[in-house]
């Protein structure tokens, strides 16, 4: 189930309720290249996106990554 927070932004209930659904479009090369990663390390689409994104916030802008805001 979906729900509009005050920023009009849908969050998701459940589970995963922390995590936040968007809508994003590829070029059909980038997201032919995604699918097929996808599919080789028998993981979904969306899984390959936020990893991508994860490790591209963590190589530009460390002290924004997921790891460095990490309690240890």
């Amino acid at each position: 189930m979906m729900k509009v927070n005050k920023e009009g932004r849908k969050k998701m209930k459940g589970p995963n309720s922390a995590a936040v659904r968007a809508s994003i479009s590829f070029p059909p090369d980038i997201y032919e290249t995604l699918d097929n990663i996808a599919k080789e390390k028998r993981v979904s689409l969306a899984w390959v996106v936020r990893e991508a994104a994860e490790q591209y916030i963590g190589d530009k802008w460390p002290l924004f990554s997921r790891k460095a805001g990490e309690q240890q």
